[in-house]
């Protein structure tokens, strides 16, 4: 296995005036920022290049935000966070009038491709993924959390992972490879969490067993292998499947993976392996031969291979399935089939 409309909703204005809005001469741009939950350098960022800062200033001469002026920033938030290039989500955001929404720029095709620059190099990608960078390379992680609600709640779960957060996962990692130091680690990390949590989220609680269940589809990565969102996706796509399912985690070791085999009895066993060096072909053979039942009825798991890592390590006659999709229907169709 090689995720709308509704775009980042800030948090509402500063308090200070009796009906919520900022009083007086407004706020500074860290103090706004942190309220909105964004950097202080995205919105400098946005008064010098589009016009979008602040208009108010203290008899000392220093620039403040006022109400009209956060009202103005929350409308730019929204739009970017949908995927809207910069420029002209700011002209939007200007032309807006105070009881009424933006103008959306090309309104009714956030679902469709999007080539426009961006802060992370993604190519040719629904737009919620232009939206959900911008917002991830910001550090916005309400917009984070809406976006990947949006996506889930548009598409279906298994889409949403494959198209939206997927291929903004693999951008933030290019542009984290091509810098010299750690930078935009902090960005993957954010975006990480957020979808983790957005997975699980998605995924129905499982009804308490009396005992462990059998039967069931075992995900676990390799020893040593600490990448688990795949797995956390697979893991929320069979839950919603109602197929159960049990989910081991990052760097099981062998002699743990061996024993949640046997105390379980799995129908299918998931390893995940990231990188090559990760792959563990002894330890798969070791699991498909797995054996348990009443003599003449013995029966064992299917092992299905996650991940680029099995490309050169996959031992014969076991699954390998490329992407999401492919590994749910081929932990259905076992089920199917008994």
């Amino acid at each position: 296995m090689t995720i709308a409309d509704s775009g980042a909703q800030p948090s509402p204005a500063p308090p200070g005036a009796p009906d919520g809005t900022l009083g007086g001469a407004g706020v500074t741009t860290g103090v706004l920022a942190r309220r909105l939950g964004i950097s202080p350098m995205t919105l400098r960022s946005w008064d010098r290049r589009y016009g979008i800062g602040p208009t108010a200033r203290t008899q000392g001469g220093h620039r403040r935000w006022t109400a009209a002026d956060v009202v103005t920033v929350q409308r730019m938030c929204r739009l970017t966070a949908t995927g809207v290039p910069p420029a002209d989500a700011a002209r939007a955001a200007r032309t807006a009038g105070p009881d009424r929404p933006s103008p959306v720029p090309g309104e009714g095709a956030s679902s469709a491709r999007s080539r426009a620059a961006g802060a992370l190099p993604l190519g040719d990608v629904r737009q919620e993924c232009r939206g959900l960078a911008r917002a991830a390379v910001r550090l916005d992680a309400p917009a984070l959390d809406e976006q990947l609600t949006a996506a889930v709640a548009r598409h279906g779960l298994v889409a949403a992972w494959e198209d939206v957060m997927v291929p903004t996962l693999r951008a933030v990692g290019r542009r984290w490879a091509a810098t010299a130091a750690d930078r935009y680690v902090e960005v993957e990390h954010l975006l990480a969490w957020h979808i983790s949590t957005t997975l699980r989220r998605s995924a129905p609680p499982a009804p308490p067993p009396a005992a462990p269940a059998p039967g069931c589809a075992l995900l676990a990565c390799v020893p040593g292998e600490q990448h688990t969102l795949a797995l956390e996706a697979l893991y929320a796509a069979l839950a919603l499947e109602g197929l159960p399912v049990r989910m081991l985690g990052a760097a099981v070791p062998p002699e743990a993976l061996d024993a949640a085999v046997r105390r379980l009895g799995p129908v299918a066993v998931v390893l995940w392996a990231q990188e090559a060096v990760r792959a563990a072909p002894a330890l798969a053979r070791h699991v498909a031969g797995a054996r348990w039942g009443m003599k003449g009825a013995r029966r064992g798991p299917v092992v299905l291979l996650g991940g680029p890592g099995w490309g050169r390590s996959r031992p014969p006659g076991m699954l390998r399935p490329h992407g999401l999709p492919q590994a749910v229907e081929a932990v259905r169709s076992l089920y199917t089939a008994r």
